[in-house]
Order: C-alpha cells, then structure tokens, then sequence
C-alpha cells in the first residue's frame, strides 16, 4: 500500500501579505517624517499630546489660542512631568526624575509657529496611520494563530510596542525635547520594526533560500550580529551629535550655518570615523557571500543592496558635514540608517532560517 503523506501547509493571502509590506514601508515614512520634524525644530510645534493646542485639529494662527497659552501649556507639560517623575521613582530613578523637575529649560513654552505646528501635527497623523496598520495587523493574525503562534505574537508585540513608543513620544513633547528620551524613543523605533521586519519575513517564509553549511552559517550570523550592534551604536552616537547640534546652532544662529559643524565636539568625529569600521565589516560580509554567490544568491544580491544603502548613508553625512547641514539631508540620513539596520535584520534571518531543517509546516502563498 502506498504511503499517503501528510500536509500541514496553510495558506497566507497576498491581502495580509500586502498589509504587512504597507506597514513596515509606513513605519520608515515615519521615521523620515520624525527626521523631518526633528531637522525643522517642530518637536514641540504641539506642546500637548495626542492632541495639539487641545485640538484634533491645529490652529493655523496664535490669534486662534487664549492670550496665556503658554503659561498654561507650560502649566501641562510640567503636571505630565510630575507624574512621569513618580514614575522613575517607584523604578529606583528618583535623582533623574528631580533633575527633571528642576531644570527650568524643561519649563519654558515656545511662541506658536504654524509652520512648525503643521509639522509635528502631519507627523503625528502618520503615527495615528502607522497605529491603525498594526491594529489590522493583529486582527489578520487572528486567522492565522492555529496554524502559525509566530504571526500573532509578532503582530501583537508590536501592537504593544507602539503604544508604549506613544506614551513615551508624549513625555518626549512634556519634558521639552530631553535628549536621553529622544535616543530612548529612537532605540524603540528600532526594535518596532525589527519587530515588524520579522513578520513581514514570516509571512513571506517561503522564499527559494538554499540551505547553508554550519560553519559558513554561523560565520555569516557573527558577521550579521556584529553589523547590527554597530549601526545601532552608530545611531545613538548620531542621535548624540544632532543634540550637541542644537547646541551649537543655538549658540552661532542660523547666519553662521556654515560653522555648525566646526563647532561639535569629539562625538561627532567619533561619529564620523565610526562609519568607515562599519563600511568595513560589511565589505567583508559580501566578500564572505561571493565566495558561495551562486547557492545563496537571494542573500548575496540583499547584501549588495545593504552595501548600496551604507554608501548612501557615507554620502548624505559627507553632504552635512561639508555642506552647512542642509536640513533635507537629515532626515534621509536618520532613514538610510533605519534602513541599514532593517536589513541588516532581515538578512540575519534569512541566513538563520537557511540553516534550519525543513519544518513540517510550511507556508504556501496564494
């Protein structure tokens, strides 16, 4: 009698499919908007979150707000303060959360700008967009969860996520900008779409990956971890050196543009140099991959693109550094380097799922 065999395959439609490749791409249009914000000076062009001068909708001009706006709005931010104060202190961070309160810079409310208003308020509309996405997300994974735990979870992380990156982007706006919070709520944005980039990988599981040898395996994923940890290093040092920025451009005015940069200090030229190591480990990834191009070719031709992308990010920091940091070069930058490392994430998956055996379920796509 012949053997019959046994098929756990599940199909994921090309609608859900399709949502995911719409929300990760929505999730780098936000963070290009959150560059845009951030090289524009819009951060606290809405001194109040979720809504903006207490509206859903922004005024367009200051005669539109009450005569004392800013007393109250600077009122608003500090009671938020207080609370987010109690917060650190039930964590042991009680000396961060007085620094906080006691730094009168903190207090200060900035003049309505309706430039900057509209700004900040598209953004955060794109945030509300980018919300709405992952919440379909979670409720397409839902037809899934039998077949696959895996697509739930990640939907539902980052579900979670993102609530969390809300309610931080709101303590970023009360507490004026605070730096350390604005590298924290970056450093989230990065684990939001590593998040996002593994389910956008699972659903599209089945792609004509070839396996690869254990040793050549965990070669490539040390290459791969090592890369990651060192553009992620390098956006923190970037976050450093747009903070030391604001100093600088506080200090010579927009009249001396051309001297911001010979203005920063040590970070920058940390910063600058550090670029060149990370150029470095991934020419040595790709020269790792063309010695095997032909059986992983999908991986080789992911990594050519990576390498695309660094050289890229080299030149739009060339173009600021040489160039009296035009403003529509910062936020390309900050996005090339989102982009750096969410591919850096999917290829790493892609290497880790090649050295697996073939599992019993696999995905078919309709």
């Amino acid at each position: 009698m012949q053997k019959q065999t046994h098929n756990n395959s599940f199909k994921i439609s090309s609608y859900y499919r399709n949502l995911v490749t719409v929300t990760v791409v929505a999730v780098y249009l936000l963070i290009l908007a959150g560059g845009i914000v951030r090289s524009t000076g819009s951060g606290m062009g809405c001194p109040d979150w979720p809504k903006c001068f207490g509206q859903w909708v922004p005024p367009t001009s200051a005669e539109q707000l009450p005569e004392d706006y800013q007393d109250f709005y600077a009122e608003y931010r500090h009671q938020k303060n207080l609370k987010f104060a109690s917060y650190l202190d039930v964590f042991g961070y009680s000396e961060i959360g007085q620094a906080i309160l006691a730094d009168e810079s903190i207090k200060e409310e900035a003049e309505f700008n309706v430039s900057k208003t509209w700004t900040e308020y598209l953004n955060r509309l794109l945030g509300a967009v980018v919300g709405l996405l992952i919440v379909l997300c979670v409720a397409g994974s839902l037809k899934y969860v039998r077949q696959s735990k895996t697509i739930f979870a990640l939907a539902f992380a980052s579900l979670v996520l993102v609530l969390i990156q809300g309610w931080i982007g709101s303590v970023v706006v009360s507490t004026n900008l605070l730096s350390w919070l604005i590298t924290v709520h970056m450093m989230l944005a990065m684990v939001i779409l590593a998040v996002l980039t593994g389910l956008y990988f699972v659903v599209n599981k089945k792609s004509r990956i070839k396996k690869i040898e254990g040793a050549k395996s965990k070669n490539l994923s040390r290459i791969l971890l090592v890369a990651m940890v060192m553009i992620l290093i390098q956006i923190v040092l970037g976050t450093q050196v747009r903070e030391a920025l604001d100093v600088v451009a506080l200090r010579l005015g927009e009249a001396l543009r051309g001297s911001w940069i010979e203005g920063l200090g040590l970070e920058f030229y940390i910063h600058r140099s550090f670029s060149i190591a990370i150029a470095l480990v991934h020419f040595y990834l790709l020269y790792e991959l063309f010695k095997q191009k032909n059986s992983l070719d999908i991986i080789y031709r992911n990594v050519k693109i990576l390498i695309s992308l660094i050289i890229l990010e080299i030149l739009s920091g060339t173009i600021m550094a040489y160039f009296a940091v035009p403003f529509w070069a910062q936020p390309i930058h900050l996005v090339l380097g989102s982009m750096i490392f969410g591919i850096q994430f999917y290829i790493f998956l892609q290497v880790v799922y090649s050295t697996k055996k073939k599992n019993k379920r696999e995905y078919a796509i309709s």
